[in-house]
């Protein structure tokens, strides 16, 4: 399996030339070449597999054997930062730096990375949105020799490995939905998907495209980029990213759209890079009408307040005793507002990112009273360690600084081990 740059401009890669990386080298995202394609009979079998299995079974299909054997492939996704941290705090050979959006995250998002104290771990809290977080991250991966020298990768759906376990999401809400198997041709599945930077929105595009019989609906938040582009093809900022109570998707720059735009457009990365381009000089495009009548084909889309959230969280605990998160509610809300306006025979799955634990803020302003875990509790009692970085600093350079440190204390750690 190969990897190419939406962009059209990089070599193409391994898998593990994708997953060591960020932006590839021309400012594009990677994506496979070739799509596998996936018949009944693979459908059908793999409806029996747990999800674990299921993400074996996905990857397996993008990932060669000599890379990473069969049996080696485990494990999923979750929030970024808080996931990352444990998937490699105390090892040996692996540093990570994490960049949070001060003030835009949850206490308990920001404790879950600002408590951890290990030596391979460096946290930032940055004076900026999540958009505004991501520019020096670009601007690092924009110089390949430092991104060699240093063995960088990226860990957020920027990287092809997130999007590619991201699809197990699909697949399993489809199984766990679908009424029949024996029905030709299968009967589809609607999947409701909150999303800020449309990395499982691109998941679901990727399975649809393999033959998964799913319709997608995205649904956002007051920040609606996305809901204009589907509706209208106006990929353009707004003035301003407006604070809500689903703060995850407080997003203008929803990078995985150009992931969209190139499975969309037919792999054409001539007409990619040209949107992408323009869209980073201007800060807005208007789709051609031929992409814009096949994103509206492929996925349908709706903006939500946070009046509505709220209501939506309200509704789900009195007719269900189940606490949604805001984001969760995003998508839940998109169902009952169908239930309302016109029922449907098809099945429905509505995508939950969170756990409302996380969001104590939001769940009291709906009125309701949160489930606080112990291990979530505990947190507070911890003390918290993280770097500010104040808007009138240079993130780029204390990002590279940071790195380079880290690297030299690597160095100095092997070259003592040696000794």
């Amino acid at each position: 399996m190969w990897y190419v740059s939406t962009r059209g401009m990089a070599p193409r890669v391994d898998f593990e030339g994708a997953l060591f990386s960020g932006y590839a080298p021309d400012g594009g995202l990677f994506m496979p070449e070739k799509l596998p394609q996936l018949d009944r009979e693979t459908l059908c079998r793999w409806s029996a597999l747990s999800y674990p299995s299921l993400v074996m079974e996905l990857c397996a299909l993008f990932i060669g054997p000599e890379l990473i054997p069969r049996d080696d492939l485990n494990g999923t996704s979750g929030d970024t930062g808080s996931a990352a941290i444990e998937s490699v705090q105390g090892a040996k050979n692996v540093d990570i730096i994490v960049l949070l959006p001060k003030g835009h995250c949850t206490k308990i998002q920001e404790l879950q990375m600002t408590t951890v104290w290990k030596e391979n771990v460096r946290v930032f809290a940055v004076e900026g949105n999540s958009d505004e977080l991501d520019k020096p991250i670009k601007a690092v991966f924009e110089d390949v020799a430092f991104v060699k020298k240093h063995n960088l990768m990226s860990l957020n759906s920027i990287n092809w490995s997130r999007v590619l376990v991201q699809m197990a999401h699909h697949f399993f809400a489809y199984f766990q939905c679908v009424p029949s198997l024996d029905v030709h041709p299968l009967p589809p599945v609607e999947v409701v998907v909150p999303t800020g930077a449309a990395g499982n929105l691109a998941a679901g595009c990727i399975a649809q495209r393999m033959g998964l019989p799913i319709r997608l609906v995205t649904a956002v938040n007051c920040n609606d980029i996305i809901h204009r582009t589907v509706q209208h093809g106006d990929f353009s900022l707004s003035e301003t990213i407006k604070p809500t109570l689903a703060s995850a998707m407080d997003i203008q720059v929803p990078y995985n759209m150009e992931r969209i735009f190139w499975l969309l457009s037919d792999c054409n990365s001539q007409v990619t890079r040209a949107l992408m381009e323009q869209f980073e000089r201007t800060q807005s495009v208007h789709l051609p009408k031929e992409l814009q009548s096949k994103l509206s084909a492929a996925v349908t889309s709706e903006s939500v307040s946070d009046e509505t959230i709220t209501q939506t969280m309200v509704r789900c605990w009195e007719e269900n005793q189940y606490l949604l998160c805001p984001h969760s509610a995003v998508a839940v809300s998109y169902h009952y507002q169908k239930l309302h306006r016109q029922p449907s025979s098809t099945p429905r799955c509505c995508l939950a990112p969170a756990s409302a634990a996380k969001f104590q803020e939001a769940v009291l302003t709906a009125g309701l009273t949160p489930e606080i875990p112990s291990e979530i509790l505990a947190l507070e009692r911890k003390e918290t360690r993280c770097t500010l970085m104040r808007k009138s600093d240079d993130w780029m350079l204390m990002l590279r600084d940071t790195i380079e440190d880290m690297s030299q204390q690597w160095r100095d750690r092997f070259l003592n081990a040696a000794e």
